[in-house]
Formats: structure tokens, C-alpha cells, sequence
């Protein structure tokens, strides 16, 4: 699975970024908005589900359930310092995707027991996208949590974030990785539609 975060520091707009990443044959669309207000993501999602709507792409809103609702996106990508999952799935219902920030394996440990469908794991690298930056884990680190994932049969879906590269795509699929999460290298890419595409060509089929 390639998920596409939103950019807004690439000098392109959110909806030129979703168009662009959406006829690459990405079907994976977190709509995040640094230094937004509620209401100005509410209005952006809007648009986008009417974009990812036609091409049945999922829809992910960063941080805010109660927009995700509004809106009858997919699902929401929640942070450590956000609503508890527990909370969002009885807000949100049986069938919506619920994802959630991890940097360690305490992290792991603390939802291995919720009702989420995917942990994104990261940083992998230093990236300029998010404010107050966990620590950097490396293919090492990545390595690592998937393995000890593994060996205590905890079978969430691992999804690699922060800072990725075309080139960690393959070391990151080869560590255990389900899928992965991108957002500066295609956002600042010369063409988006093409950026999309060399990742996605890089994915298993089904991903």
C-alpha cells in the first residue's frame, strides 16, 4: 500500500497535489494539513473526497474524527497526542480505518490490543513535514519493531512513514514493512504523476 500525506509546504495546492497522486494510481489519500484550522481541513476534505470518490480511493484524515465523520471519509490517522482509538472507532463505526503513530515498540504494545487497521511507524528519516519530530528510527529500527512485531504474533499492518525515499522502498518491504507512506518526494517532485508511479510500481500487487 502506498499512502500519500499531504503537502503543504511544496508551493502546489492540496487539490493539485490529490489530483496528481490520484492519476498516478495511488488509492491511499491522508489528507494532512500543517498549521490548518478544523474548518479550513473540513472544507479542503470536502473537496478531496469528491476527487477520491470516483476512482474508489480511501480517504484519511490526519488527526480530526469528527471531520473524518462529516465528511463519510474512510478513516482517520490518529497521533499519540489525539483522541484514543477506542474512542474514535465507537465515534466512527465498525467499518471505518483507524491508523495510529508509533515510534516504539511501547507504543506497539500500548494499541496491540485496539480495534485499528494499520500502525505507521516511523520517523524513518529526518523530514521537515512534521513539527516535534520523534526519534529517527532507521532501516534499523524499522528492522527491528517488525521483527519483535513478528515474534509476539502481532499481526497489525505496519505502514514505514517520515522522510521516505524511492530508493528505501525496497529495503523497507524487505524488513517487514506492509506499506508505505509518503509525502516531500513526490510533493516536491518536478511531476507528481510520475513520482506516483515510480513508487507504485515498486509495490507488490494489492498494494
Amino acid at each position: 500500500m502506498l499512502q500519500y500525506i499531504t503537502n503543504t509546504d511544496c508551493g502546489k495546492s492540496v487539490i493539485e497535489q490529490v489530483m496528481a497522486v490520484l492519476e498516478g494510481g495511488c488509492r491511499w489519500v491522508q489528507l494532512r494539513m500543517k498549521d490548518a484550522s478544523k474548518e479550513e481541513v473540513a472544507e479542503v476534505a470536502k473537496q478531496v473526497k469528491e476527487l477520491c470518490d470516483p476512482v474508489e480511493a480511501y480517504l484519511i484524515i490526519n488527526d480530526y474524527v469528527d471531520v473524518c465523520r462529516d465528511v463519510n471519509a474512510s478513516g482517520v490517522h490518529l497521533g499519540k497526542d489525539d483522541m484514543v482509538p477506542s474512542k474514535a472507532r465507537l465515534e466512527l463505526g465498525p467499518l471505518a480505518i483507524i491508523g495510529v503513530t508509533a515510534n516504539s515498540y511501547e507504543d506497539i504494545i500500548a494499541v496491540r490490543s485496539l480495534d485499528i487497521d494499520y500502525i505507521g511507524i516511523g520517523p524513518y528519516r529526518e523530514t521537515t513535514t512534521k513539527k516535534n519530530l520523534a526519534p529517527v528510527l532507521g532501516l534499523e529500527g524499522e528492522t527491528e519493531l517488525c521483527m519483535k512485531m513478528e515474534s509476539e504474533r502481532i499481526e497489525t499492518p505496519r505502514v514505514a512513514v517520515g522522510g521516505i525515499r524511492l530508493e528505501d522502498v525496497q529495503p523497507l518491504l524487505e524488513a517487514g514493512l506492509n506499506g508505505i507512506a509518503v509525502s516531500g518526494a513526490i510533493a516536491n517532485a518536478e511531476d507528481m504523476v510520475e513520482a506516483t508511479r515510480e513508487f507504485i510500481n515498486l509495490m507488490p500487487t494489492g498494494m
